[in-house]
């Protein structure tokens, strides 16, 4: 296999505040409950995190009714439906709701709208977590995944019409749907630029950044990861060409054929020794890693209040953390 000359490794990557926050919460809720502790679904898209928190003693269900009555459930950064939550009440279940306080926002708007007569237009990916959480915060939210859906859409009342969007979306994929809901419904209440959260835009701005810099991109994620996905597809609009990989386990020879600098980035749910392990790979040959900070963060979420201790904010602070190279 030909190696790169060099290797650039951009900032920010990997992790963001939500998904540290979701997993110390489990590792929190397994130290003060003891095992196990159930988390329902995915607690992040990435099998490297929830193989880890499962050796600690995590069990994963697909639904509540997989939790004994009364047991410790965690519910993942992309959120429930409010059907979860009154499930999780009849069972009489200790919550640990690891929602990232960002979808939760958009979670808050959607009852809000709701409460005061409006239709909820969602932009996003029909089978994401977050999308089946949202949709289900109220009835009367529909999806929207395109342009192509909006002609057909039956509205009620035009003039009393709100619109939020999925969180881990490009804001290149947002624009041309919210300007097609504008051109046929004037009037609509148009989602708030904070909807796409800061980490998914810091991340997309850096890939196009280093698009521009490099032969080739690898971009360290797990395939049910939606950020990750569209970090990939960031650098393939930045003319970049760019491959998704979930370890190094999974690179192929031939894409460095005619690659003497590479870049590589992570998914918000990719824990970093999994971008350590592609490092190491790459950089068989000799070459040194260049990190390149394209802007730094600095955001932290309070863990949910049944875990917490003494006011704890959770700043890259997770065992399964950061290793800085």
């Amino acid at each position: 296999m030909r190696l790169p000359e060099r290797v650039i490794v951009v900032s920010p990557r990997g992790f963001c505040a939500g998904v540290e926050r979701a997993i110390a919460s489990v590792e929190r809720a397994l130290a003060l409950f003891a095992p196990p502790v159930y988390v329902r679904r995915a607690i992040v898209h990435n099998v490297h995190v929830a193989a880890r928190l499962a050796a600690a003693g995590a069990v994963f269900v697909d639904e509540l009714g997989q939790v004994p009555r009364g047991g410790v459930v965690v519910f993942g950064a992309h959120g429930v439906s409010a059907f979860v939550r009154e499930q999780a009440r009849s069972r009489e279940l200790r919550v640990v709701d690891a929602t990232c306080p960002l979808v939760a926002k958009v979670h808050r708007e959607v009852r809000r709208y709701r409460r005061d007569g409006y239709e909820v237009l969602l932009v996003g990916h029909a089978g994401h977590d977050e999308v089946t959480g949202t949709l289900g915060q109220a009835s009367g939210v529909r999806l929207v995944e395109d342009v192509a859906q909006i002609a057909g859409l039956r509205i009620e009342d035009p003039d009393r019409v709100a619109c939020v969007t999925q969180t881990t979306l490009r804001p290149q994929e947002v624009a041309p749907v919210v300007d097609a809901l504008r051109q046929r419904l004037p009037s609509i209440v148009e989602p708030s630029a904070e909807d796409i959260c800061y980490a998914t835009r810091n991340r997309q701005a850096a890939v196009e950044w280093l698009a521009r810099r490099v032969d080739l991109i690898l971009v360290a994620g797990d395939p049910a990861s939606s950020n990750s996905r569209r970090l990939r597809e960031a650098a393939s609009a930045a003319g970049c060409t760019a491959y998704l990989v979930s370890s190094a386990a999974e690179l192929d020879g031939s894409w460095l054929s005619d690659a003497a600098v590479v870049g590589v980035t992570a998914g918000a749910s990719t824990p970093d020794d999994v971008v350590t392990g592609l490092l190491d790979r790459l950089c068989a040959g000799g070459a040194v890693p260049e990190e390149k900070t394209f802007i730094e963060e600095r955001v932290g979420f309070r863990l949910p209040p049944i875990v917490e201790g003494g006011g704890d904010v959770i700043r890259y602070a997770s065992t399964l953390g950061r290793e800085a190279r």
